[in-house]
């Protein structure tokens, strides 16, 4: 679909370790595509400017209820931004079915603040044992956690609508 010039440039973002965050931001960026706007994806150690875009949707994978450094420092790029971006976050971390941890699985109230964020939501996550730590297999052996892959794919498009819906309807422009 070719790109309609007046519309928003958008950045997808997320910081992820074992990649299964990275995977969720570009089916993001792919959804936001097919409804005409200009999309970059990139893993957040990569961001070093937020020039030129109008909106951000920034992801990170969650480890004992925090967000990786990597979003944390776009999240901080956001909050110093002249021209701040309309901003969109999304934490990726219960696992199992049903998803646990059953409580909250992140606080990201202050993120939210910090990038003036129009949404969160939360994504069921990955585990791939045979991609973890020592450390990290013992934890998931600690909360028995079970091997898998819990990202529903449905969901994670219907919020991307969401936004793109949100954008054609302020007619965010570039």
């Amino acid at each position: 679909m070719d790109r309609p010039t007046d519309r928003a440039h958008i950045l997808v973002t997320a910081g992820s370790k074992h990649g299964a965050t990275i995977e969720i931001a570009e089916r993001i960026g792919e959804t936001l595509q097919r409804h005409g706007y200009d999309v970059d994806m990139r893993p957040a150690e990569q961001v070093d400017d937020l020039g030129g875009y109008q909106v951000v949707v920034l992801g990170s994978a969650v480890y004992a209820g925090h967000w990786v450094k990597s979003a944390r420092a776009v999240a901080d790029m956001i909050a110093s931004s002249s021209a701040r971006p309309k901003t969109w976050i999304f934490s990726s971390g219960p696992i199992g079915d049903p998803p646990m941890p059953e409580e909250e699985a992140v606080d990201v109230s202050e993120v939210a603040e910090l990038t003036a964020a129009r949404g969160h939501r939360v994504f069921s996550g990955r585990i791939d044992k045979s991609s973890l730590s020592f450390a990290e297999r013992a934890i998931l052996v600690a909360v028995r956690a079970q091997e898998g892959d819990y990202r529903d794919w449905d969901d994670i498009e219907n919020w991307a609508n969401e936004i793109a819906r949100q954008l054609a309807k302020e007619d965010v422009k570039s």
